[in-house]
């Protein structure tokens, strides 16, 4: 009997969630497009390329973002139903414990997030470069761009860099500046007009270039029209945006972000909370399992009214912990991982504490 009851919640959840997620994605597209399509026209989209270039891979994305909500309806609403028919109290009745009737849930919490790890790690990441492209070429509304003007980066402890622009279109800097220079004094200084990346060598190459040399009687100045030269800094360490650890898969990512710190940049707490919680996402997943399941296994006045009253409040003090504790992450105020982490784990103990009080 239990083996078919577990076969049963399985697949109703599943079967439930797609139905909640397909909703879902079609409400988000039907509003996405009434605010976008004046900026679609006015800028020359294509209905192919809004379709495949934008909204196609923006699905990914948004299965992502909604799936936690899309679970926690699912099991609300399966569950609920389950204990208005009495069907949990007569398992109950039947000497069945609530924590042995909790396990298909928690089946179904892992497959769907190691799904959604699998999704974030390998195609998510290349879906949100073509949706993201896109939208810097036609919904270009706000500037993403961590790095603007005046530009700092070290390359050793006795170097450094400075840029005053960066455009990464044509992968140039502009207005670059190199200072090497020990603890008491300046040793050398070098000026070029530009600085351009050449992607065949994968090299920068300096014009119109003046180079000084420091020495207690004054300086010797050279001047080169051109010059190459091999950097640490590559140009996606002048471009950084707040998107571009979601366009990395997890490798990716920890590249990146260990190629900010050898770059000396700062804002690397940033893209590391970002890392952190893409890796700590898919426990969402078995954090709404839990609850929702210790919500909805007890029978209460109000029929699914009260469930999906008490689930909404829940989901939304659940997102509201997840937004305030990033910024303390940000600002260093708590290490990286634990600002990822924490929301997790204080509604994770929130959900065993429900679970143990309701009635077995």
């Amino acid at each position: 009997m239990l083996k078919h009851f577990d076969r049963y919640i399985f697949f109703r959840l599943l079967t439930i969630t797609l139905f909640v997620l397909l909703i879902f994605i079609f409400i988000f597209i039907m509003i996405d497009f009434s605010e976008n399509s004046d900026d679609f026209t006015d800028r020359g989209a294509t209905f192919k390329e809004i379709w495949t270039q934008y909204y196609i891979p923006y699905i990914p994305e948004m299965i992502r973002l909604v799936i936690p909500v899309a679970i926690f309806s699912a099991v609300l609403f399966l569950t609920g139903q389950l204990s208005e028919r009495l069907e949990i109290t007569a398992f109950k009745a039947a000497g069945i414990s609530l924590y042995r009737l909790v396990l298909p849930y928690f089946a179904f919490a892992i497959v769907a997030a190691g799904t959604i790890s699998y999704l974030d790690s390998y195609i998510i990441p290349k879906s949100n470069k073509t949706r993201i492209t896109f939208e810097n070429q036609y919904l270009k509304q706000k500037n993403e761009r961590i790095d603007r003007s005046d530009i700092y980066r070290e390359l050793s402890p006795n170097s450094m860099m400075e840029v005053n622009y960066f455009d990464e279109n044509q992968l140039t800097a502009y207005r670059v500046r190199f200072v090497d220079y020990d603890s008491l004094e300046i040793k050398k200084t070098l000026l070029a007009t530009s600085m351009s990346w050449n992607r065949e060598k994968e090299h920068w190459v300096l014009t119109s270039v003046t180079e000084r040399v420091y020495s207690d009687s004054g300086y010797v100045q050279t001047k080169f029209s051109g010059k190459d030269t091999t950097l640490s800094i590559l140009p996606q360490d002048l471009a950084r945006s707040t998107s571009d650890i979601y366009q990395l898969s997890y490798r990716e990512a920890v590249d990146y972000i260990a190629s900010i710190k050898r770059s000396g940049a700062g804002g690397v707490n940033i893209p590391t909370v970002q890392y952190y919680g893409r890796l700590a996402y898919p426990l969402s997943i078995i954090v709404v399992i839990l609850i929702g399941f210790a919500v909805a296994s007890v029978r209460r006045r109000g029929g699914k009214g009260i469930y999906l009253a008490i689930g909404l409040t829940i989901s939304f003090l659940y997102l509201a912990f997840m937004k305030i504790a990033e910024p303390f992450g940000y600002y260093g105020a708590i290490s990286p991982a634990m600002a990822a982490s924490l929301p997790h784990i204080t509604f994770f103990i929130i959900g065993v504490i429900l679970l143990i009080r309701t009635k077995k």
